[in-house]
């Protein structure tokens, strides 16, 4: 992932175009230029070209420009050549697809300069040049010309070759106007012999690709390597052989390198001591057969690590596979484990569920024949109720008739009282008899009526 900081010379532009030093790293991780793994939401256009207006680049987005959130313009102060521009663009999606439609395109069908983007983790604005200039922890500097950049590993997308199909040539390189990239113009100076900044030596001279500082090598002052261990700035560009060396990773950070014999890219030879001439190894210049014997060398290893190779991922099949049959056996094991366990607990579930229906069923049981008892007491209960009130009845009955029969005696003697009272003649009873008058039956109306009665009285 890439880190931005713009060492800012003026903050009174407006907040779409800014102008300062801009300075870019990337993460020590990495051994080259990373890949479109390491994404975000803010990409970073490098080194657009003057002749493309900002009015241009925004054609040149064309629809693309409507998923942009935030489009600043930084110019480099002193490289009025070419520009910078930061986007931020709406999420991730629309990140990825303005990377894959525009990466690697042309600016011009008629130039050279194609459009080179870079992911940006975060970016930071001071006045501070120091401040601008210190890599964040982990982290190192990187060129911000496309051409140096493009050096780090030609396997990378960007600028590889130029319309006449030459690969970095300076011809091609000079097509630029106003160059202001130290690395490039020294690639230039075909003619001119670049010397040591400190000690003025012509033997093995590097380059800096961040400062284009000159320094002499290891095995003569060193110069280069404490530059440096001095400004951090770790990738140098050795002038007569154009391979890059990362003081960091102690090795050189392209896959590819250009042979100098056809000119073709080929892979990098890791064995080959890159200080000075070596004559002693495949690389020499001179001898066709040692390039040939290095390439049956290279054939052979290759072929025997294929067949390693295969022997191993043979192995690594196996082994997984073993591991896979294993995995399996402990699958069904724990799927029939876990089966009998749920069938278990469901089997004890239930049988609590049956004890608790059986306890309530005898509860209800019990319940119903404590019912049955009271219910037969009750009608009991009621039973003796109807009797006693039967038997009162009766025995009402019986005092009504009796009442009934005084009353009837009173009033026969109380008429016979009057009668008695009503004679005058004393002499006309005399030798009379006194006979008994019959009772009157009451109709059976009465007696249920006097019944009715003393029944609502009761």
């Amino acid at each position: 992932m890439f880190f931005l900081r713009v060492h800012s010379v003026d903050v009174n532009h407006p907040l779409s175009e800014r102008r300062g030093v801009t300075h870019l790293f990337r993460s020590k991780s990495h051994s080259s230029l990373p890949n479109t793994g390491s994404r975000s939401t803010l990409i970073f256009v490098l080194a657009v070209p003057n002749y493309v207006s900002f009015e241009e680049f925004i054609q040149f987005c064309g629809s693309r420009i409507d998923h942009v959130i935030e489009l600043i313009f930084i110019r480099n102060d002193g490289m009025e050549d070419r520009y910078n521009v930061l986007i931020r663009l709406m999420n991730q999606l629309t990140a990825d697809g303005f990377y894959c439609s525009f990466n690697g395109k042309k600016f011009s069908p008629g130039e050279a300069e194609i459009c080179h983007i870079l992911f940006l983790l975060s970016v930071e604005y001071t006045e501070s040049a120091e401040l601008a200039g210190t890599p964040p922890d982990g982290c190192t500097e990187l060129p911000t010309c496309t051409v140096c950049l493009e050096r780090l590993d030609p396997d990378t997308s960007g600028i590889l070759s130029t319309l006449c199909d030459h690969s970095f040539q300076c011809p091609c390189v000079s097509k630029r106007t106003h160059l202001s990239c130290q690395v490039c113009r020294f690639c230039q100076q075909q003619d001119e012999k670049p010397t040591c900044s400190a000690c003025g030596t012509l033997e093995n001279p590097w380059i800096c690709m961040i400062c284009g500082f000159v320094g002499c090598g290891r095995y003569k002052e060193g110069h280069a390597v404490r530059h440096w261990k001095d400004t951090q700035h770790c990738y140098s560009l050795e002038l007569s052989t154009q391979q890059i060396w990362d003081y960091v990773g102690d090795r050189y950070v392209h896959r590819l390198n250009q042979s100098k014999i056809d000119g073709k890219l080929g892979e990098m030879n890791s064995r080959c001591i890159p200080f000075g001439d070596c004559g002693s190894c495949a690389c020499s210049e001179d001898s066709g057969i040692s390039a040939a014997l290095y390439s049956s060398k290279v054939e052979t290893i290759v072929d025997e690590y294929n067949h390693l190779l295969a022997s191993q991922l043979e192995g690594q099949r196996l082994y997984y596979e073993s591991l896979l049959i294993e995995a399996r056996s402990k699958l069904e094991s724990a799927i029939v484990e876990a089966v009998e366990s749920a069938v278990t607990h469901k089997m004890q579930d239930i049988k609590s569920s049956l004890e608790k229906c059986i306890e309530d069923k005898n509860a209800v049981a019990e319940v119903n024949r404590t019912l049955i008892k009271d219910q037969e007491i009750c009608r009991k209960k009621f039973k003796e109720i109807e009797e006693r009130e039967t038997a009162s009845l009766r025995l009402r009955d019986e005092k009504i008739l009796d009442l009934e029969e005084q009353i009837r005696d009173l009033t026969v003697y109380i008429e016979a009282q009057k009668t008695l009272n009503d004679i005058t003649d004393s002499d006309g009873i005399k030798g009379g008899s006194l006979l008994p008058i019959p009772s009157r039956q009451s109709p059976p109306s009465n007696t249920r009526r006097y019944t009715k009665s003393g029944r609502r009285r009761n």
